[in-house]
């Protein structure tokens, strides 16, 4: 089983490696001794992110995620980065491929198929809903300094 590799980390950052997306297939997420999900990896706790949870999943042609689910909190954002397939939201069922990016409600009952002939590849970035203002938008500031390598 393939292990995050931590880059680096100080103060103000952290940084990890998950390794080639071609090798998400080498993760395998335990929930518990009954639900194993294979090509499946959860980032947030090895960078220690206090605002959201992150995994990146590879789906095998042919495979699916096998139930749906939803949230008590959570909106979501799946970002499809190879491969094709499906995906369903309350029944509704539509096709996704590379490019292609679905934001699910916390309530919207979920699942994934990779109907293709090559791994599709998932990012999946969940948020608390409803927390994200337009005072949030304009929080960067560019700094006047120079960047030095």
């Amino acid at each position: 089983m393939k292990q995050i590799e931590k880059i680096a980390t100080a103060k103000n950052f952290s940084a990890i490696n998950l390794g080639s997306l071609n090798e998400l297939s080498l993760y395998l997420l335990k929930l518990n001794p009954e639900v194993k999900i294979p090509g499946k990896v959860f980032g947030g706790t090895s960078l220690q992110t206090t605002g959201c949870e992150f995994s990146f999943q590879l789906f095998q042609p042919g495979t699916e995620t096998g139930f749906l689910h939803t949230h008590k909190n959570h909106e979501e954002l799946y970002f499809f980065l190879g491969g094709e397939g499906n995906f369903q939201v309350d029944g509704q069922v539509f096709p996704v491929t590379e490019g292609s990016v679905v934001k699910v409600n916390p309530a919207g009952e979920r699942s994934v198929q990779n109907n293709g002939d090559k791994p599709l590849i998932m990012l999946c970035i969940q948020y608390k809903e409803n927390t994200f203002t337009a005072e949030d938008a304009t929080d960067g500031i560019i700094l006047n300094k120079p960047v030095q390598w």
